[in-house]
């Protein structure tokens, strides 16, 4: 029997733990992917019950056997259907994402965040910037919901930041987070391609997470992320139509000695051998040091890039 018909026994489930046994055995059947903020069908699963209940969601031992009422069980099954039937990512069902202990509003204008580079921003970039409170004006490109922007203005509590994306409804979004965490007199929202609209802007520090997903995968991708903003996602042949752009022109937005740090996914190899001439710094994340680079504005200066 498919998992859609469990939908119709849901009477039988009583607690938590039934629920999340349900829930856990549901998107294992359903083969559903993950990425969007878990990793597993168990920690997805845990998420949504504790965010539906509204419990503490890095709190789960004590609530397992308490029983849900009809109101309660009815919220959970409108989700789950939604989830398993439609392949929705489980952040645009919460409007809520996570980086860290920082949350933000999502919903289909934004891709889900889960970007790399917010780790490097909450330890500040450190040992390439030695002290944070110098970093003056910081630039997100490719901002999406804001969260870079966010986290930036908290890790550079001096700093001015400019949250920079191509689309409207995205930049609705990140004002939205914005507004949430009362950054709207050190976060400046700015439509503009890439560097077009910033001319004469410079800045100590240049952090972007752009589309960089190839063709070839862009054609495979799971249902899930279909969801998604192509424009925020694909990024031509081989996924680094966005990051040339970024590569051609940052020297000329940053300040001397200023950071350029891009996460380009899996593209590490076809990004060496596209810029031969230019020493990438590949900065270590929790899953290795294959997707984000870092660049100063003289590596880029003095690179020779017109030669490549």
């Amino acid at each position: 029997m498919s998992v859609l018909h469990h939908f119709n026994c849901t009477n039988e489930l009583h607690t938590v733990r039934d629920w999340l046994r349900f829930t856990v055995s549901a998107f294992n059947e359903a083969k559903l992917s993950f990425g969007h903020g878990s990793a597993n069908a168990y920690d997805e699963a845990a998420y949504l019950i504790l965010h539906t209940l509204h419990l503490p969601l890095d709190t789960l031992d004590p609530f397992l056997d308490a029983r849900l009422i009809p109101d309660e069980k009815n919220a959970l099954i409108t989700l789950l259907k939604q989830r398993v039937d439609k392949r929705i990512p489980v952040a645009y069902l919460t409007h809520e994402a996570w980086l860290g202990d920082y949350r933000f509003y999502v919903d289909k204008r934004v891709i889900v965040p889960r970007s790399f580079i917010s780790e490097l921003i909450r330890e500040q970039f450190t040992p390439w910037i030695a002290d944070a409170t110098i970093v003056a004006d910081v630039l997100d490109l490719c901002t999406g919901s804001g969260c870079l922007a966010i986290l930036a203005a908290h890790a550079f509590p001096d700093a001015i930041v400019d949250a920079v994306d191509i689309s409207p409804d995205a930049l609705e979004v990140a004002q939205r987070n914005i507004t949430d965490y009362g950054l709207e007199d050190r976060i400046n929202i700015i439509k503009s391609d890439i560097f077009t609209n910033l001319v004469g802007k410079q800045y100590d520090v240049i952090i972007s997470n752009p589309p960089y997903v190839d063709a070839p995968s862009m054609a495979t991708l799971p249902p899930e992320y279909q969801y998604e903003p192509q424009l925020a996602l694909g990024s031509g042949t081989d996924g680094l139509d966005a990051t040339r752009k970024i590569l051609e022109h940052a020297a000329n937005h940053l300040n001397p000695n200023g950071l350029l740090v891009v996460e380009i996914g899996h593209n590490r190899h076809a990004l060496e051998a596209a810029y031969p001439n230019l020493p990438f710094t590949w900065l270590e994340v929790a899953t290795g040091n294959e997707f984000v680079f870092m660049l100063r504005r003289e590596d880029l200066v003095y690179s020779s890039l017109s030669l490549i």
